[in-house]
Parts: C-alpha cells; structure tokens; sequence
C-alpha cells in the first residue's frame, strides 16, 4: 500500500500558474496527483492548509550555518542541526558550504557530510557540498580568513578530488589567479560546477574563465570587482561581465542589507527570474537571537558581531556573513524589490535546481517530481515544511488520518 499524503484547500504555486483551492497527491514521497478537484484516496492522510499557498521547497545554494552550528565545526551534530534549523524556514534542500581551511580540515568536512548524509531525516536534505575558497584574491577576501587564502595547487586539490570529489558538487574560486583555468578544467572531469567568487578579475579574464566552466557567480556583488582603473584605463570587473554575459547565473544574497533594493531592483531587472538564485549565505547564528558569535570554525573562526540583521565584522568596517533564512530571501524580493510572489519563488526554487542540474526531480510541482514543498501564509510565515513525502516541520493543525479513524471503529 502506498504511503499517502493529500493536502487540501492549497493555493498551488505551479510552473504555469497560481491554483486557488486546489488539491495534490504525494504518494511514497513523489507528487502524483494536482487536481482543482478532490483526488480520491481514502487512506491518505489529510493536511488541510486553509487557503495557504503550498510551493516548491527552497533550495539554498549556498549555506554555511544555522542553530548555532557551521559546517566547519566538522561534527555530524552540526550537519543535522543546521538541516533542522532551515528547515523550519522552508528549506527542504541546500548544498552545505565551506570556508577557506587547510587541507586537512576540508577533507575532515567532507567525511562528515558523507556520514551526516545517510542519516539525515529531520532536516533539509543535503544536496552536495559546495567548496567556498580557499583559491582567492588576497584583495577580495571578505571575511575569509586570511591565513588560509593561496592559488590553487593541484597538489592539494587532486588530492581533496581524490578523496571527496564525489561529494562535491560546486567549487568557487577566483578565476584570475594562477592555475585556475586549470583548476576549473579538474573540477569539470568530476562534474563539479566551478563558480566565481572573492575575485579581482577583470572582463576578459571572466571571459575566459567562463569559456572554462566558470558560469555562477558566487554571492554576485560581494567580494568581486566592479569597474577598475589600471594605469589610467578603465576596465569591466566581475559584476559588468556577469550583467554582459547573457548566460552566466548569478546567486545574491537578498536580505536587503547585502544588497540595498536598487540592486535587487537591478539585478532583477537585467539578469531576470531564470538567471538568478536567492541564497542565505547564512553563518552560524541564523535563527539565533543577535549578538556576538564566530563564522567558521567554532575553536578557529573569526568572531564576529550579529546586530541590524547581520553579522559584522567586530570594528564593523564590514559585514561577515548573512544571518538571513530562505523565507526572509522571498519576503525581501517581494517588498523590497517589488517583484511578483510567483517570481521570487521561482528564483529560490526551479533557479537553482536547474544551476545545480536537479531540475529534472525538484524545483517545482510536477506530476513525478520529488514531493519537496513548503506552506506559508500571505506574509511568508512558513507554516509547514515537507521533504520527500515527509512532514519535517508543521504549525498548522495535525494532518489527519483516515486509517486512524478505521481502525478506532
């Protein structure tokens, strides 16, 4: 007998349109039934949303942390944590995210993803990692720290690809450095999606970069150039090449602090829906009340202050990492950058399942497709949150069961 699961009275925001009072079907975690009517299935349990709109799950291409966790803590626990914390905010999958680190630490970081993966039930799903660094401009460091930032070596990386690569889905790096067309042509052997990120680049050189895989731009805007003056001459940075190269997709971080609404307005209106993903780039103390606290490694980070929103760095000369949750992403683009609900939803869910190449299982509400979704009122308050089939997270009144009531008669 197929586990079902029917969720009534839905505002179903589908690929083509908004579904007002609409009915879907999952059965053994796969959507197999989108009706304006009532679907028959008398042993399915029941959620009944009471109008609320039912969406395509979040997917978060780029996060570090939650809970109190990061990544980099390198234990299992903050694997799982971080993956319960968002997915009380709506994201049912994401690509744990990295920052620079020795050798070592990174492949550590990878051994527990691979363990945290296989007994992963209570959270977002994990979709692969994504390595942020260490391969960066000097220049363009940000938050990363310092210590840790070099060119790539193939050393190094052949060594991590040896081990992990098949956990590895994305790798951002600076294209200009020395060795990185080379890098980016290693990590395409693999399938890994090569990004740019904290980068001094150049036009041409964004060019070639993504004439060799380089085609996302990791957190577009932060840590990478704009118009630069050389011995006189101006040239395009990275944010003039992003907006001229038609196919190149962009991922912002869109709490409204990153980016100001004018350049989520811009952003918007130039590379549009398909181009560009919404991602929390969240750290640590996501979900957690203001206050101090450390982005990376909790025993060898760097501390930081969380006040306004976001994490700073402690003289405040500049921010440290988001503490933004996928819900907030939504509300942000809509209210601040003034664009449709069905839009921004599509930049957060069919965007990035296309970037990432899982497109063809989720990222949105199809007949076949993986049953990842998420409930939420007019306001973005998530409500519900379901991965694979599974409720995960749920605030609205318990889902009845009809076999329940059978066998109490």
């Amino acid at each position: 007998m197929a586990n079902q699961l029917k969720i009534i009275h839905a505002k179903l925001i589908l690929p083509s349109q908004i579904m007002d009072d609409a009915t879907l079907l999952i059965s053994d975690g796969l959507i197999t039934s989108i009706s304006k009517n009532d679907i028959d299935a008398p042993l399915a349990q029941v959620l009944d949303v009471n109008g609320n709109y039912v969406s395509p799950g979040f997917i978060d291409l780029h996060v570090h942390g939650g809970g109190g966790y990061d990544f980099m803590d390198r234990s299992v626990e903050a694997f799982l944590k971080i993956a319960e914390t968002h997915v009380k905010f709506g994201t049912t999958a994401m690509f744990p995210t990295t920052l620079t680190s020795t050798t070592e630490k990174l492949i550590e970081t990878l051994s527990c993803y691979e363990k945290a993966e296989k007994i992963n039930k209570k959270g977002a799903q994990f979709m692969g990692m994504h390595l942020e660094g260490p391969y960066f401009a000097m220049s363009q460091r940000g938050a990363q720290d310092p210590r840790y930032i070099r060119n790539p070596d193939p050393l190094e990386y052949n060594k991590i690809l040896e081990i992990g690569g098949h956990l590895i889905k994305r790798w951002s790096a600076a294209p200009e450095l020395e060795g990185a067309i080379a890098f980016a042509k290693q990590l395409k052997n693999y399938n890994i999606l090569p990004a740019i990120a904290h980068t001094d680049a150049i036009y041409e050189e964004v060019i070639e970069a993504f004439d060799n895989g380089y085609t996302l731009a990791t957190h577009f805007y932060s840590a990478m150039s704009g118009v630069v003056r050389r011995n006189a001459f101006r040239y395009a940075g990275v944010i003039e090449s992003g907006y001229l190269i038609d196919d190149m997709d962009v991922e912002i971080i869109a709490d409204g602090i990153h980016l100001p609404a004018p350049l989520l307005k811009l952003v918007h209106k130039i590379k549009g829906v398909s181009k560009t993903a919404l991602i929390t780039d969240a750290m640590r103390a996501a979900g957690m009340p203001e206050g101090e606290a450390i982005l990376g490694d909790f025993e060898d980070g760097i501390k930081v202050i969380v006040e306004d929103g976001v994490a700073k760095l402690p003289d405040r000369t500049a921010f440290a990492g988001s503490v933004a949750t996928a819900d907030r992403l939504v509300r942000t683009m809509i209210n601040e950058a003034g664009i449709a609900l069905k839009e921004a939803i599509e930049m957060i869910t069919a965007t990035p399942a296309r970037i990432m190449g899982i497109h063809h299982h989720k990222g949105s509400i199809e007949i076949g497709k993986d049953a990842d979704l998420v409930v939420f009122d007019d306001d973005i308050n998530v409500k519900t949150t379901i991965v694979n089939g599974d409720i995960l997270y749920n605030k609205l009144s318990p889902a009845f069961n009809p076999e329940e009531l059978i066998n109490k008669i």
